[in-house]
């Protein structure tokens, strides 16, 4: 069976091989900083409003910046919104369970001055939380836990699509 398996892998690698294929993270030939590597150090995140858009921000921010200096050349704009329907739905029409929708379109300008759109894209992530009658308080904690957790995956799904983004135009980064 590990026999199997190890054959398997060999050979889905080496077909990976045989198309070019390069991780999105890949450090140059010299050893150095990779080109997506260095496009995400370049990269400033505007302003998001509202609490989960703040959270979106911070998310971003972990994965992007590296406080070495680094000027800004490009800026990652970004529209994140939050929405919520009542699903498990009783015989009174109540809810039991909400389904939160999270949605970001992105757009990665350049700083100079013009604003030029260089890629933009959607990142959208869903998730659940159950809907307590009573404690109010131990509600609104969970759907900021939630909001955290989708903000934390919206962050991951455009941070990846903008290396790639960088590794496909090397000469930008």
């Amino acid at each position: 069976m590990k026999t199997a398996r190890r054959l398997f892998l060999a050979g889905a690698l080496a077909m990976l091989a045989g198309c070019g294929f390069q991780p999105v993270y890949m450090p140059s030939e010299s050893n150095q900083t990779g080109v997506a590597q260095r496009g995400l150090k370049s990269v400033f995140v505007a302003n998001i409003p509202d609490r989960p858009g703040q959270l979106m921000r911070q998310a971003l921010q972990s994965r992007l910046s590296d406080d070495d200096g680094t000027a800004s050349a490009y800026e990652l704009v970004v529209g994140f919104s939050m929405s919520g329907e009542g699903i498990a739905i009783q015989h009174n029409a109540l809810s039991t369970r909400l389904r939160l929708i999270g949605r970001a379109d992105w757009s990665l300008r350049t700083r100079d001055g013009k604003g030029t759109v260089l890629a933009s894209g959607t990142a959208r992530a869903i998730d659940g939380v159950n809907v307590f009658d009573t404690q109010y308080f131990a509600q609104d904690l969970e759907v900021e836990a939630k909001q955290q957790t989708m903000a934390e995956a919206l962050a991951t799904q455009i941070v990846t699509q903008v290396a790639i983004w960088f590794r496909q135009h090397p000469d930008s980064a």
